[in-house]
């Protein structure tokens, strides 16, 4: 029988330049009907508002020099005081009873490590027809990304930090870790968080870089060979 007991969860916000939206995420952090312990916002070195914006609501700031998404969380997760550990992107939204449903799946099912939901992305009302036209929506789907995940503290920490070498696809990578380190998972059916769209995502503003995706799949996969080789 595990001897795990849910304490505090923490809350992971990384941010540069999100005066726009930074807002709206809190909220619905703050929102949540089963409330987390705590926030932590990490400035990456915002020249904006971001850390104005931050200052109205009851979370922890941490500033750091721009260092990249990865290395934010990590700073965020170094930080962090909860046995429990959830992020959320400073763009995107969480679904009012995203941490009710999923600390409830992981106290029913005390072998698990994490528990993830679906995805359900919108378009920002800044976007104008003609940009809206550019892209298609597609319908809610599993995500296992970091808005959509709860993770034990230790189990995080079993797996290692985020890689801060590649600006793209470092969510990728920690995850192919937890599933090679046998991290144990579920998938909610539910919609725990909505994706923004909108012309500063990073997926979109560097739709044309792919080579950071490549270089992840690469590191994994050659990993793995030499673990396969390994006695």
């Amino acid at each position: 029988m595990t001897m795990r007991q849910q304490h505090a969860v923490s809350v992971i916000v990384p941010v540069f330049n999100g005066e726009r939206y930074l807002a709206e995420a809190l909220e619905s952090i703050f929102g949540q009907t089963r409330p987390p312990a705590e926030v932590i916002v990490v400035d990456d070195g915002s020249t904006d508002r971001t850390a104005e914006v931050a200052g109205r609501f009851p979370v922890r700031c941490l500033h750091q020099e721009n260092r990249g998404v990865a290395a934010a969380r990590n700073a965020g997760v170094q930080a962090a005081a909860g046995d429990l550990l959830a992020f959320l992107d400073h763009d995107d939204l969480w679904i009012a009873d995203k941490l009710e449903r999923q600390l409830a799946t992981l106290a029913a099912q005390p072998e698990l490590d994490m528990v993830f939901g679906h995805v359900e992305q919108f378009f920002c009302p800044s976007l104008s027809a003609e940009e809206r036209a550019r892209y298609r929506l597609p319908p809610p789907m599993p995500a296992y990304t970091c808005p959509a995940r709860l993770v034990y503290r230790e189990a995080f920490l079993r797996v290692g930090p985020y890689v801060t070498t590649n600006q793209l696809g470092e969510g990728v990578d920690w995850h192919a870790r937890a599933v090679d380190a046998g991290l144990r998972f579920e998938m909610l059916e539910e919609v725990v968080y909505r994706r923004r769209i909108h012309t500063s995502n990073m997926g979109i503003t560097r739709v044309n870089d792919r080579s950071g995706y490549a270089r992840t799949l690469k590191q994994i996969l050659d990993r793995r060979r030499q673990e396969q080789k390994s006695p």
